[in-house]
């Protein structure tokens, strides 16, 4: 297939302060890259109106029962993936919830699939495959903004009604089509040119950091500053549950221990039940009444 001409996006600019690297010690160019990827920050955060209002796209969406999908090929793909993935044990949401897609399948994150990228037909039939509808939300990643595969990905939620997002970093690329909110971070040329997996790829980790994370919290997975909605399904993860109940109850360890065990492993559940003063059922009644947010149950 054959590719337009992408010489002049912002992301494949050869960068002027870094001309030299090739003839700078290693401490100079660790600080030559560190030094590109401090304007990362300030990059996002002029985007900052943009992604809360996609935060805002993403909760109207879990709300009424739709699904958050990530689109992207390579770096972009992969970030996607492990942004959906760390959703279910850190946040105990269903792994349906948040989901992330790659051009070339299971196969592409742990290695590059050559190609898989470049045909947008084959990002329609991957929305298609999961049943995209009017409830859901694609967030297209293409840091250049022209990746064939997720332009079709796109353009078939569209089809289907879904909400869109597209985050890229180039000024000069647009979808063809009306999309819902658009991110753009302009994180400018970088270190080794068209290496997009670095500032770029920074960015994007950061902005999907921020929509998951304020998603969870607005959905009532999050008390004070605390993932109480945890999954402890290993050590670290009942340690640290058994740490929340005890920081938000003032109970010692071991009680706390035993009133994870009764709540089944629920740190929300518990720590309404001992502030409470309730059993498990009733617990459960009074958060699903509140949405699950713990803090209207107690207030």
């Amino acid at each position: 297939m054959e590719m337009e001409d992408r010489s002049q996006l912002l992301t494949e600019q050869r960068n002027q302060r870094t001309f030299n690297i090739d003839c700078k010690t290693t401490l100079e160019i660790i600080d030559s890259i560190n030094a590109e990827d401090a304007n990362v920050f300030t990059a996002v955060h002029k985007e900052r109106e943009h992604i809360a209002k996609a935060v805002d796209v993403i909760v109207s969406a879990f709300r009424d029962g739709g699904r958050l999908l990530y689109v992207g090929a390579g770096t972009s793909g992969r970030l996607g993936i492990l942004d959906a993935s760390e959703c279910p044990p850190t946040y105990g949401t269903d792994p349906g919830l948040i989901m992330g897609i790659i051009a070339g399948g299971e196969k592409a994150v742990f290695q590059s699939v050559e190609g898989a990228e470049d045909f947008p037909e084959n990002g329609a039939k991957d929305i298609q495959l999961r049943e995209v509808s009017h409830k859901d939300v694609v967030v297209g990643i293409t840091t250049g903004g022209t990746t064939p595969y997720v332009m079709g990905a796109l353009f078939e939620a569209k089809k289907r009604n879904a909400k869109t997002i597209f985050l890229c970093c180039n000024k000069e690329t647009t979808p063809h089509f009306d999309v819902d909110v658009v991110i753009r971070p302009i994180t400018g040329p970088e270190v080794i040119t068209g290496s997009t997996r670095m500032k770029a790829g920074t960015a994007t980790k950061l902005i999907l950091n921020m929509l998951t994370t304020a998603s969870m919290i607005k959905i009532g997975k999050v008390y004070e500053n605390l993932m109480v909605d945890l999954r402890a399904t290993n050590a670290k993860l009942t340690d640290r549950a058994e740490r929340i109940i005890m920081t938000v109850t003032g109970i010692s360890r071991e009680a706390a221990k035993k009133l994870l065990e009764a709540a089944f492993g629920n740190a929300k559940v518990a720590i309404v039940m001992q502030k409470l003063g309730v059993d498990y059922p009733e617990a459960r009644k009074r958060l699903d009444a509140q949405g699950g947010f713990v803090r209207k149950v107690l207030e």
